[in-house]
């Protein structure tokens, strides 16, 4: 078994593993699941608006697309975007607008 040179708790290039592409983890054209995590205020709509309108900046998506999820007492929201994409620059553009959204607290 080969041992790996260097201190302790380097890993060292030859140990380093390449992290997978979006177009090598995803088949497109496919649904995606975009969801961002923000303020509440009421049913979250200015958030969603938001979230909405940077989607939208990268491709077109219908209202009903949206799903709101508000936290017991309001306080967050997580606004669920179904969208159809057919390849990872898509996918890629969607996740930079959504990380521009002002109020966003946490994005998958």
């Amino acid at each position: 078994m080969p041992v790996a040179s260097g201190t302790p708790g380097d890993r060292g290039d030859a140990m380093e593993e390449k992290r997978p592409t979006i177009a090598e983890l995803m088949d497109f054209p496919c649904d995606h699941v975009f969801k961002a995590f923000g303020p509440g205020t009421g049913r979250g709509a200015p958030f969603a608006a938001k979230v909405h309108q940077a989607v939208c900046e990268v491709v077109v998506v219908p209202d009903d697309a949206l799903k709101l999820r508000e936290s017991r007492q309001s306080g967050y929201v997580c606004v669920s975007v179904l969208v159809h994409v057919v390849n990872a620059d898509q996918v890629a553009g969607i996740y930079s607008a959504l990380k521009k959204v002002e109020g966003l607290l946490f994005l998958l």
